[in-house]
């Protein structure tokens, strides 16, 4: 039986992809790992917490002696790694804290999977270390495209990047590294644009909106990002970047006025706010190195989009319990004085 250790597995998308591994793969014992710190939830392993393939794992990634151990104890084959501070609002308020855990933290479990020599390392990025494109329709990222960061969290995954770049060239760590756009989805934490819209409309709330609106992202439903990676664990090329978008461009308020008109709510309830510090105004993904693998995204953001109205509707209870427990999170578009 194969060991695969996921961390960040109670976040949100590693939280869906150890939930698709330990149903996909019943051969493959699959390990959470996470810090629970706040947007660690457990609840949504409910299902499959008793299952013999799945064991939870708490300690933090900068730990590192707890690292060495564990990994010296289970001998794991594979290691996919979600776990990072990922809210570009926090890192402009707290850029120490994003440079110890995505950084240090990235640096440790390298070493931890060099010693014990593990089959493959995969570490999950974002297509935020890219930078920022125009609004040429025809422009997007590649993987040759330069790291040009312009957040402290973004800056902190390039970061990451690049030492897992290093273990590969000087040590030949087997790595891959995957870079993502915006995912949307089951459990996505309410302090981010899609359900924190989706929260605030269920209450008759104002949706915050940064400037103008018009940023745009390419959307990818969480679901396919999980396949994508599941692709690249078991088909990548060693030592090979792969980006992994879903051709669906959006801007921040044709998304929040999809949400308003899913749930039957008009435009009065937007409300615009200062734009927040670098925000980058458009990012989209060039998929087809992945491709060529196979992927293919099953999700268009119009059908992604109602499915996961939908699946607030009805998993109220799970978003309602988050925010009462929730202390110091800020929404995703809270302005930030300048």
């Amino acid at each position: 039986m194969k060991k695969v250790l996921v961390t960040g597995g109670a976040g949100f998308i590693g939280g869906n992809f150890v939930q698709y591994m330990v149903k996909k793969y019943p051969e493959y014992h699959i390990f959470n790992l996470d810090a629970l710190t706040y947007a660690g939830d457990l609840t949504k392993h409910r299902e499959i917490e008793k299952r013999s393939n799945y064991t939870f794992v708490h300690t933090d990634i900068t730990k590192s002696l707890e690292i060495h151990k564990l990994f010296e104890k289970e001998q794991f084959d594979y290691v996919v790694h979600f776990a990072a501070e990922s809210h570009v609002d926090r890192s402009i308020r707290e850029p120490e804290v994003f440079i110890t855990t995505n950084i240090l933290g990235t640096q440790i479990l390298l070493e931890a999977a060099k010693r014990i020599e593990v089959q493959k390392f995969v570490h999950i990025s974002t297509d935020e270390v890219y930078g920022e494109l125009d609004f040429d329709p025809s422009t997007f990222f590649t993987e040759e495209t330069p790291l040009q960061p312009n957040s402290p969290y973004s800056a902190s995954k390039a970061s990451s990047d690049l030492l897992v770049r290093s273990y590969f060239e000087t040590f030949g760590l087997p790595v891959n590294i995957t870079r993502c756009s915006n995912n949307y989805g089951p459990y996505h934490f309410p302090e981010k644009l899609i359900p924190l819209a989706i929260s605030h409309v269920l209450k008759d709330q104002p949706v915050p909106v940064y400037g103008d609106g018009k940023n745009i992202r390419d959307w990818l439903h969480v679901a396919d990002h999980c396949s994508a990676i599941d692709l690249v664990l078991h088909k990548g090329e060693l030592g090979e970047v792969y980006n992994i978008g879903g051709h669906n461009e959006q801007s921040n308020l044709d998304v929040v006025r999809t949400i308003l008109n899913a749930l039957g709510k008009t435009e009065e309830l937007i409300q615009y706010v200062p734009d927040r510090l670098g925000h980058d105004r458009r990012y989209a993904i060039d998929p087809s190195k992945l491709e060529k693998l196979g992927w293919k995204p099953m999700y268009r953001f119009d059908s992604g989009i109602q499915q996961t109205v939908q699946w607030y509707l009805e998993n109220r209870d799970w978003w309602e319990h988050i925010l009462k427990r929730q202390r110091q999170p800020k929404p995703d578009l809270e302005p930030i004085s300048k």
